[in-house]
């Protein structure tokens, strides 16, 4: 299980802004196409958030492998009249030469750190801002809601149910990888579930219920089909269902092999108490309870807190649009053209100069602090921009997303209890300036 998509269609070229283009224009008439550098980085830390789990990147190495201007594409740029033949020609042999250091997928982050690094001819490197941000940007944002979600259950299962409200269908699919990483169970996204490698979860819905005579056929019709299966009680009355799923149990006797009832409304507390105490008095105890309906890591927090006895949640529309969090203040920035450091002024916006590396340095087997430094300073500590492209090709293969998932595991462990909690620590992680980037006194220091 590889854990990223199959390779992008070439006519992903186009999935760009037209300044990129119409800036490689100039660039290409003025002569400019030394090796340049750009970092992909956050500015701020989302409200109540202690970290970020970077995630996207493999996606950028898949499209910057196979990155190819078609026929069609370049037809298509002929036709807006903005873009001279020399340099459509230029467009129609440009492949991606450069090389790429990133952080590991699904590692821990922090702001101002460079999550991917592009080094490249400044044309190349330019043009693919828009992909880049696009991806790393979105499942960014996902993966680090879903960490959250995964933290507050403590161990209970957590399964991906937001596709139907994700923002398009590519949206659905990073959502169910991203939910994946960080530690869910799985999704009950089928196209995920083949494209990914990730368990796939799911039953009935009212529909079913509605569209029988009765809940208990309902049940019993089900069941014939699928014995394993989670039966939904919340079609009419919750506890009714419950009473139904007792009655059916009675009647298949050593046949009923029912997993799990599902409370999908209601005041989810009380209702898998009642539905718990009437399973286990009719000696149903290995018959779970799944809840789902409206659920964040907050009402997730709450119900653990509460001792609901719930066994798992299904999370979808607070989590498929990161309902508390949606955008990052996320940029890709020149930072080295030439050889010569590049900077910024823009109030809000200063840019840290040059090329930069990010040492973590640890204590105990704990994360202590982040160590921002320029490229060729020797800092202490794990350096955690590792190099994923050479002349244009991968340094290696993605890893499997069984290793990507473990690997989050290990982060989340080494952050600390403040830090994983749901609220913001007091204080916050510190990242702080190398004594070389100290130097800058023009630049606004990292959050710590």
């Amino acid at each position: 299980m590889s854990g990223h998509a199959s390779k992008p269609p070439s006519s992903l070229a186009l999935f760009t802004d037209l300044y990129e283009l119409t800036m490689g224009q100039a660039y290409a008439a003025e002569g400019m196409d030394e090796p340049a550098v750009f970092e992909l980085f956050f500015r701020t830390m989302p409200a109540r958030r202690n970290f970020l789990v970077a995630a996207g990147i493999e996606d950028v190495l898949d499209y910057l492998e196979h990155l190819r201007f078609t026929n069609e594409d370049l037809e298509y740029l002929r036709s807006l009249g903005r873009f001279s033949a020399s340099f459509l020609d230029r467009l129609r042999e440009l492949r991606f030469t450069g090389e790429v250091w990133a952080v590991p997928e699904g590692t821990v982050v922090f702001p101002h750190e460079p999550l991917v690094q592009v080094r490249a001819p400044l044309i190349e490197a330019q043009l693919v801002e828009t992909y880049v941000l696009n991806q790393v940007h979105f499942q960014t944002v996902l993966a680090s809601k879903a960490a959250r979600v995964v933290l507050a259950a403590q161990g209970r299962n957590v399964i991906d149910f937001g596709s139907r409200r994700a923002h398009g269908i590519d949206a659905a699919l990073k959502m169910a990888r991203a939910y994946y990483l960080v530690g869910a169970a799985g999704t009950s996204n089928l196209l995920a579930g083949q494209r990914y490698g990730i368990p796939v979860f799911g039953t009935m819905a009212h529909s079913y219920i509605q569209a029988h005579a009765g809940e208990l056929a309902a049940f019993e019709a089900f069941v014939n089909q699928c014995p394993e299966t989670t039966l939904l009680v919340d079609t009419y009355q919750t506890l009714d269902g419950v009473r139904h799923v007792i009655e059916l149990a009675r009647k298949l006797q050593e046949r009923f092999r029912v997993r799990a009832v599902r409370l999908d409304s209601g005041d989810l507390r009380e209702l898998a108490h009642a539905a718990r105490r009437m399973l286990d008095e009719a000696g149903l105890t290995q018959v779970g309870i799944f809840a789902s309906s409206g659920l964040d890591e907050y009402e997730i927090q709450r119900l653990v807190a509460q001792g609901a006895p719930i066994d798992a949640f299904g999370v979808g529309t607070k989590l498929a649009v990161s309902e508390d969090a949606p955008a990052l203040d996320m940029a890709y920035k020149l930072v080295e053209y030439a050889g010569i450091a590049r900077t910024k002024h823009s109030p809000g916006k200063v840019l840290l100069p040059g090329r930069k590396q990010i040492y973590r340095q640890w204590v105990e087997g704990r994360m202590a602090q982040d160590v921002l430094a320029a490229w060729e300073e020797d800092v202490p500590g794990q350096a955690l921009l590792v190099p994923r492209m050479q002349n244009g090709h991968r340094t290696a293969a993605a890893p499997p997303l069984s290793d990507v998932r473990h690997y989050v595991q290990q982060q989340l462990a080494a952050l600390g209890d403040a830090l994983v909690q749901l609220e913001p620590a007091r204080p916050p992680y510190p990242v702080v300036l190398s004594p070389r980037l100290q130097q800058h006194p023009h630049e606004a220091p990292c959050p710590s």
